[in-house]
């Protein structure tokens, strides 16, 4: 588990690259296709990485 100084640390690292990008002139629906998928698969291997390992955690895998 991360200490208070280093999530800290982690967080602004993460804000200073968030800011750092350019910022999108336009958005058509081929994008807002894309960024929704994109969402989509990371939120289910998220839920994928965190079923195996509570399976790992009990015994099971």
């Amino acid at each position: 588990m991360a200490f208070p100084g280093e999530m800290y640390k982690l967080l602004t690292a993460f804000a200073s690259l968030f800011f750092m990008l350019p910022v999108a002139e336009a958005m058509d629906e081929g994008n807002t296709i894309a960024l929704l998928l994109g969402v989509v698969i990371t939120a289910i291997g998220f839920c994928a990485c965190l079923g195996y390992y509570a399976r790992k955690r009990d015994g099971l895998h």
